[in-house]
């Protein structure tokens, strides 16, 4: 008999190629998608409930039929403040749910406004989190937190997750594209949420501004108020050095601008940006990020060369180190090893 599987979240970029990948690559279970989405046109066309536009009624009724039916449950993220709620009053659900945490959803601890609806709603969600069965990433620190910050119980299941997070093999050579150029490429930060403290990176650029660089910025989703913000105070300080970058990219075109830019530096003062983090260090790039975050430690325990966003300088990175990473990540980040560990979890 097969394993019934039931996937919660919303349909986004990263849930939608999930789903393509997993109908491609994986045919032992049978999976039903649960989502809220903008209009019913998806990706997935079997085996999908949408629920935007249908009510509170629609999404309980919904929720309590697929969630009984289903073997397995797989919260892709929790965001979702109704989610968290009903799991709260149904919570035999939980041992037989896996929390694919994403990172804001985890961080929300420590992130959010803490005002009386915080302490309400945090207080559901350490009651669910610590019940939740099973914690599903490939950052150790980040249960390492779960259980700090909620007591969370669930046994670690390591897995890649998504196919953004998995190393993919780039045609030409960006070495000699790196050499080519007479200015550095510099990108900053990868969208317009706040946690990636542009202005704190731009202050550390600034020294620089005189050399030979160009500044990157995406900027074409997340807050756009304050991705207005960013913008202004880009051309502040670094005049026609500074370009951001206003409009959603193709991933094929996204991974082209990639393979031109040198040295990066994420401040995010969370985990986020992995499947930028994981292309990059792919295309043998130079990675400046926080050293307190978890991805740090997790890529150092790898044998992954990521450098302090403290030390920035604008020395490239050396062949020997860069080929060392290119490996590393191809090995570990790979489309056969996140198969096995979906299946593991599947079955």
């Amino acid at each position: 008999m097969s394993t019934r599987v039931l996937h919660i979240g919303q349909s986004v970029a990263i849930t939608d190629s999930f789903f393509n990948f997993i109908k491609r690559t994986i045919d032992t279970n049978e999976h039903v998608f649960l989502f809220s989405c903008e209009d019913k046109k998806h990706t997935v066309k079997t085996k999908t409930i949408c629920i935007e536009d249908n009510g509170l009624y629609f999404w309980l009724k919904s929720f309590y039929i697929e969630t009984h039916k289903a073997n397995k449950i797989i919260l892709h993220g929790l965001f979702s403040s109704k989610l968290v709620i009903v799991l709260f009053c149904f919570p035999w659900l939980l041992r037989k749910s896996y929390w694919f945490i994403w990172g804001g959803d985890l961080y929300r601890h420590e992130l959010s406004n803490r005002d009386l609806k915080w302490h309400i709603l945090e207080f559901v969600r350490s009651r669910v989190i610590r019940n939740i069965g099973y914690l599903v990433t490939y950052i150790e620190g980040d249960v390492d937190l779960a259980r700090k910050w909620y007591d969370a119980k669930g046994i670690r299941m390591n897995c890649l997750m998504y196919p953004s997070n998995i190393y993919k093999e780039q045609k030409g050579d960006c070495e000699g594209q790196l050499t080519a150029k007479k200015k550095i490429h510099i990108q900053v930060g990868n969208s317009a949420d706040p946690s990636n403290n542009h202005i704190e990176a731009f202050r550390i650029l600034e020294n620089y501004k005189n050399d030979n660089i160009r500044i990157y910025t995406p900027l074409s989703y997340g807050d756009q108020d304050y991705a207005e913000l960013i913008i202004r105070n880009g051309y502040e300080r670094f005049g026609d050095a500074f370009f951001p970058l206003t409009k959603f990219m193709p991933i094929e075109r996204y991974i082209t601008f990639l393979t031109n830019i040198d040295i990066v530096v994420f401040n995010h003062n969370r985990q986020q940006a992995m499947g930028n983090t994981i292309a990059l260090l792919g295309l043998g790039k130079k990675i400046h990020m926080r050293s307190d975050v978890t991805p740090w430690s997790m890529f150092r325990s790898l044998g992954i060369k990521v450098y302090d966003i403290n030390d920035f300088n604008l020395q490239l990175i050396d062949p020997q180190t860069r080929v060392n990473n290119q490996l590393r990540v191809k090995d570990f980040f790979s489309e056969e090893k996140l198969i096995n560990q979906l299946s593991h979890i599947f079955e």
